[in-house]
């Protein structure tokens, strides 16, 4: 039984490489499936990839042949913005960075096997399934080295995690919509936030280092990801390893130099592909949609029947239950958690579509999954009266299934893409058909 108990995060991990590689097997792989791996805003994450390597053609003039294929309705979600007469991706290519791998791979296997070399043969799209699959495990195992640094138990971190797995849109993201930004940017912001941790309680050069280089790469994917910097506070855990902390960076001046320069990398290389592009280091690719700090948005992103954070992945608001167990340790804590979430939720319930498209839930919190980790791990090990845990575990038991339940009606259409209300929401309340 201690054996179990310390290799239960393994088992968990295990449990949801099988689960999950099962149903994406099982809905996405199958030769007249594979083409919904890629889809939407997933199209112009992954074009990058096919246009660098396979067409040498940045201006993306082969998006009318993919698009026009047969069964590959999905694609034809036009990426491409006209800038002055230049023609430019809309996303940015932290995402295809992250599948760079998992692409090179399938070419190479594409070319033994003989199979057609064009990006998005079914080789290269079930590759693509597996690399949101390779980030989602890469997340779950620096989560659980986070949640060592909280004194969580392996038996608590393994409950935490798979809650925040499974009784989340987490689960749909990774295994129905692979091709999405928000795991790759979990994953890195995970090896950011463990790294962080670790440079503010034993400083060294190499935590330093790998914290800016996933610090570039998830502004790569999704700029507002930098957002993650207002959590500075929280991760050094007190005001006075903050200010220590600072004081090394400030003292180690060339260690500094070298990790903004490592940061500025992945951001030196949309500035590169823009040249490319439009003859300009920078340009504004979004077109009319923007941010408007006067008109927030936080009630709805939180709490709307629409895209409610809270209302489609329950378990985050029990995990707020945290916040009290860390204030007892330090109330200083809490209150950097507290401010750094405000912090976030301001910013992005101000993009001029708060509920951001055609999405489950509120899928720009995806990637700050770790910090209410933290929160209901700490939770757990709090509770130590057996009545209270198993009611508190049965709790989590239930929205888990619950979540799942959303996830099979979104993903068949119950649950509308962008136009939920109460009482749509009520009237599907936990049907299956």
């Amino acid at each position: 039984m201690p054996y179990l108990k310390r290799h239960i995060v393994a088992l968990a991990i295990a449990f949801t490489s099988i689960v999950c590689i099962w149903t994406s097997s099982n809905i996405n792989w199958g030769p007249d499936r594979a083409s919904r791996i890629i889809k939407v805003d997933g199209n112009g994450y992954y074009a990058y990839l096919p246009a660098i390597f396979i067409y040498h053609d940045l201006h993306f003039g082969f998006f009318e042949e993919i698009a026009a294929r047969e069964g590959f309705q999905n694609m034809g979600y036009d990426y491409r913005l006209n800038l002055n007469g230049e023609v430019v991706n809309k996303y940015f290519a932290g995402t295809a960075l992250a599948q760079l791998p998992f692409f090179l791979a399938a070419h190479g296997i594409s070319r033994i096997a003989g199979q057609p070399m064009d990006g998005y043969s079914r080789i290269y799209l079930v590759f693509i399934s597996l690399a949101s699959l390779f980030y989602l495990i890469l997340s779950i195992y620096f989560l659980k080295k986070i949640l060592e640094y909280y004194q969580v138990s392996p038996v608590n971190s393994a409950i935490s995690i798979l809650a925040i797995v499974f009784g989340t849109n987490l689960f749909y993201y990774a295994v129905y919509e692979p091709s999405m930004s928000h795991v790759y940017s979990l994953a890195f912001v995970c090896i950011f936030i463990y790294h962080l941790i670790k440079y503010f309680k034993t400083p060294g050069t190499g935590t330093l280092i790998v914290s800016a280089a996933a610090l570039g790469i998830i502004t790569l994917i999704r700029p507002v990801n930098i957002l993650v910097l207002a959590s500075l506070p929280f991760l050094a855990g007190d005001s006075s390893q903050l200010k220590a902390g600072i004081r090394l960076m400030l003292r180690k001046w060339k260690t500094m130099i070298l990790a903004i320069g490592i940061f500025l990398v992945p951001l030196i290389l949309q500035s590169i592909i823009y040249k490319i592009q439009t003859g300009s280091f920078w340009v504004y690719s979004y077109g009319d949609e923007r941010f408007d700090f006067s008109q927030p948005n936080m009630f709805k992103i939180l709490f709307s029947y629409r895209k409610g954070l809270f209302v489609y992945s329950p378990v985050l608001f029990i995990s707020l239950a945290g916040l009290y167990f860390l204030g007892k340790k330090s109330a200083s804590l809490a209150a950097f958690w507290a401010v750094f979430f405000l912090v976030l939720t301001y910013f992005v319930s101000c993009w001029h579509q708060w509920f951001y498209g055609g999405s489950f839930g509120s899928r720009v919190y995806i990637e700050f999954y770790g910090f209410f980790s933290i929160l209901l791990g700490t939770f757990l090990q709090n509770i130590t009266q057996k009545k209270y845990r198993i009611a508190l575990i049965s709790l989590l038991g239930i929205l888990v299934v619950y979540s799942i339940i959303q996830t099979y009606q979104y993903y068949t259409g119950m649950i509308h893409w962008s136009d939920m209300d109460r009482e749509s929401y009520w009237e599907l309340f936990l049907r299956l058909s």
